[in-house]
């Protein structure tokens, strides 16, 4: 048995730990309603805009004239994004965190990503990465070596402050590699947020969209859509905001997944350190009673010596 010196200090050592867990819990525990608040505020935005923009296309039905076309940057150019064309590369947006100690959540996302590239390699298709977080690259880099992937950006600052001129950013690349036919399909690797105990890893498709008209609200297009001014501005507006807005959904969903899954962790944590407290002190209480019962009988043997 351990002498008590030990036993203590690791009674020490434990409960330094538990209280950096229930710090890091209760700290996730104040982030996370406010993250939970957010994504349900947004969803229904997230979801008319993905329906009128299915609406949109359903009625234009790709009759619309490329003339007097003015494009500043790849994501304004909306007939390059909408186009549809063999899928020889495919850009994922991978959605991780900058910190760990959040349960699996990383591990899962990294888990569904390796997935998803060798389903794609196993068909020839390559795959370039955008990863949002610093453990999903670290997580990645090694292990796709020896795969037919490569890492095309890398992003840290917009999982740690979800803005949606971080989301921006990422459309803007990504696009980029579109339009310029480095990859012909992007999706997003996320989690999906249900409740304070569970979430789900998803991915979801951006481009090419694919619809049926059961997609739609009513599963009717809309074949006599007016468009005031004129369709450009419309789309050239539209295609942005709804690639731009579903990486930023993205993010937000990720966000409150990744403090609820830390949250969660911590709890777990700091109930295991507890159990070890208990236990060791059970383990000390024990050997100080060997060492008294030790020094009683050492006393009597004496004692007796001496008669």
């Amino acid at each position: 048995m351990a002498n008590l010196k030990d036993i203590k200090t690791r009674i020490n050592s434990v409960q330094n730990t538990k209280k950096i867990t229930r710090a890091m819990k209760m700290v996730a525990a104040a982030k996370v309603k406010h993250a939970e608040n957010t994504v349900k505020a947004t969803r229904p935005f997230s979801t008319e805009l993905v329906n009128l923009f299915k609406r949109m296309l359903s009625a234009v039905n790709g009759a619309y004239s490329l003339e007097n076309l003015k494009v500043k940057s790849a994501i304004d150019n909306y007939p390059a994004l909408l186009a549809r064309r063999e899928v020889k590369s495919v850009g994922l947006i991978i959605i991780t965190s900058n910190k760990g100690l959040a349960g699996a959540y990383n591990a899962n996302i990294i888990r569904k990503t390796l997935t998803m590239i060798d389903e794609y390699n196993s068909k020839g298709i390559k795959v370039h990465l955008f990863i949002a977080g610093q453990k999903g690259f670290v997580g990645l880099r090694h292990k796709i070596e020896n795969r037919n992937c490569t890492i095309a950006k890398n992003y840290l600052n917009v999982v740690n402050d979800v803005t949606a001129l971080g989301a921006r950013l990422i459309a803007e690349d990504a696009a980029e590699y579109f339009v310029n036919g480095e990859i012909d399909k992007i999706e997003i690797v996320t989690t999906r947020f249900k409740n304070m105990m569970s979430y789900s890893v998803q991915n979801w498709e951006v481009l090419p969209l694919t619809f049926e008209p059961q997609d739609l609200t009513d599963g009717i297009a809309d074949p006599l859509m007016i468009f005031e001014p004129n369709i450009h501005g419309i789309l050239q507006n539209l295609v942005p905001m709804f690639i731009s807005n579903t990486i930023y959904q993205a993010l937000l969903e990720a966000q409150a997944s990744e403090l609820a899954s830390r949250m969660t962790a911590m709890s777990a944590a700091s109930n295991n350190a507890e159990e070890m407290i208990r236990q060791l002190s059970i383990d000390y209480n024990k050997a100080r009673q060997g060492a008294i019962t030790q020094e009683l009988v050492e006393i009597v043997s004496g004692a007796n010596a001496t008669k």
